[in-house]
């Protein structure tokens, strides 16, 4: 593959990659207009992030074997397709559960989008560039989802909430078709036949773990059975790979968790995955029920730091191709440590230019954490496991950042009700528990830090299957 040809395949699939990520945040601010219109209550209207939470976790091991048997154009315009196909859907939904199942079609795209993005920067990127290509990625990764909620804001601000899907559309589509028309294929494809049994088993483990943790809030003997079906279906799930390895026939290949500098930065960034995304969420409800803040004013309020998370991603990049990682790592912990302390210290009326202070130190303790851990982690691995390695990390994302929700919100709930019987009134019990789940996002992060200090500041990566391409 020529330059170009490498430049061009990831400009496509990055423009791709940040209109299916501003998807997935976007409809944060949504939920209380839609269950007006939709007429259904908190719990069901939760269901659209749930179901397309749900998706993602069943869809991403199987991508690992489905990038291996199609053609980078072809992955790419079935991907963004069946995105369009699916925001068509939702925009025009007349129901509640068409509208649940448009979330599902656009999660199932961008399950495939994601691995698909990181396995082809891996590919045509020579190793030397890979930390400043994947700071620019991280550009698009991270705006993306931080502009989703003022996005949204202002569009429920002034129209309904079908607009939200029909503001995406006209950049979807023409993304998809010009896209698919220039976009080069990278890497050569194997005609390995699905194994249908751990497609299955993938399905029950990861979708009932996930839904299961999404619903530890809400106590029952139902919750306790998913959970336990969900680890059962994965540890299944694990060892059908482990004798499907023996013949080299795994739908998703585990032989890279054998290279210890993947597996450490795997388990670290599921617990910074997951005390990122319970942070969100409790800062969410943090300035809206205990501050009484608007959505619009929420979003806003937290995209600086999402805008700085993003635009510090190429210099971040740069200083890791010219410095190594631990520069990076170690001091973005800390910085993520102390943001998490911060939040766990917020009173009824701590400033919102302190909090905003500390969304901002945290994002940008995050963006040094992922783009040194995303680069090293695959940079790791022999060049044919690139796609089982990003589906790997995508669906450990996935539950991590199930149980990173699940866990804060049980801290949450408990805290609030242990000082509520205390005496303590109802804002001050909201904000005790606030106090102890931001506290354990921080510790947490702790723990993330006592992980990243073991990685070497660089590791040996395997050559490309093809020709490098600078980008």
């Amino acid at each position: 593959m020529t330059p170009a040809n490498g430049s061009s395949v990831l400009h496509w699939l990055v423009a791709a990659a940040f209109v299916v990520i501003l998807n997935e945040t976007i409809m944060m601010n949504a939920i209380p207009r839609l269950m007006v219109d939709l007429e259904v209550d908190e719990s069901a209207a939760q269901w659209l992030s749930t179901a397309f939470m749900l998706t993602m976790a069943v869809v991403i091991p199987i991508t690992g074997w489905f990038l291996q048997r199609v053609t980078t154009r072809q992955a790419y315009a079935l991907a963004m397709a069946t995105f369009c196909v699916g925001t068509l859907l939702a925009s025009v939904s007349w129901s509640f559960g068409v509208l649940v199942a448009a979330r599902v079609v656009q999660a199932s795209a961008t399950a495939v989008m994601m691995p698909l993005l990181m396995t082809t920067l891996m590919r045509v990127v020579e190793p030397q560039d890979r930390g400043r290509v994947m700071g620019l990625v991280s550009l698009a990764m991270s705006v993306a989802p931080a502009l989703g909620p003022a996005v949204s804001g202002i569009v429920l601000q002034f129209l309904g909430w079908r607009w939200i899907f029909l503001v995406v559309l006209p950049i979807a589509v023409p993304i998809a078709v010009v896209g698919s028309r220039r976009l080069g294929n990278v890497g050569e494809t194997r005609n390995t036949p699905i194994d249908w049994l751990s497609a299955a088993l993938s399905a029950v483990g990861f979708g009932a773990l996930v839904y299961g943790l999404s619903q530890m809030s809400h106590a029952s003997v139902t919750v306790v059975v998913l959970v336990v079906v969900g680890l059962l279906g994965v540890a299944a799930f694990v060892s059908r790979q482990l004798v499907l390895q023996r013949t080299d026939r795994p739908l998703l290949d585990l032989r890279t968790l054998r290279t210890r500098v993947y597996s450490v930065s795997l388990s670290a960034m599921a617990i910074a995955f997951g005390a990122m995304i319970g942070s969100m969420l409790l800062l969410q409800l943090y300035l809206q029920h205990a501050r009484h803040m608007s959505p619009l004013s929420t979003g806003l309020l937290v995209m600086p730091g999402g805008l700085a998370m993003g635009l510090l991603g190429p210099t971040i990049g740069r200083i890791y191709d010219r410095l190594g990682a631990r520069v990076l790592m170690l001091p973005g912990g800390v910085a993520a440590v102390l943001a998490l302390a911060a939040f766990a210290l917020m009173g009824g009326t701590t400033p919102y230019w302190m909090v905003l202070v500390a969304h901002v130190v945290l994002s940008l303790g995050l963006a040094a954490l992922f783009t040194p851990m995303f680069t090293m982690s695959l940079g790791s691995l022999s060049s044919h496991l690139y796609s089982h390695g990003s589906s790997l990390l995508g669906a450990t994302q996935q539950v991590a950042g199930a149980l990173g929700t699940a866990l804060a919100v049980v801290v949450l709930t408990l805290q609030a009700s242990a000082a509520a019987a205390k005496g303590a009134g109802a804002t001050a019990a909201y904000l005790t528990g606030l106090h102890w789940a931001f506290g354990l996002c921080a510790a947490a992060a702790v723990a993330m830090v006592g992980l990243v200090a073991t990685l070497p500041a660089r590791v040996g990566v395997d050559e490309p299957e093809t020709a490098p391409a600078h980008v």
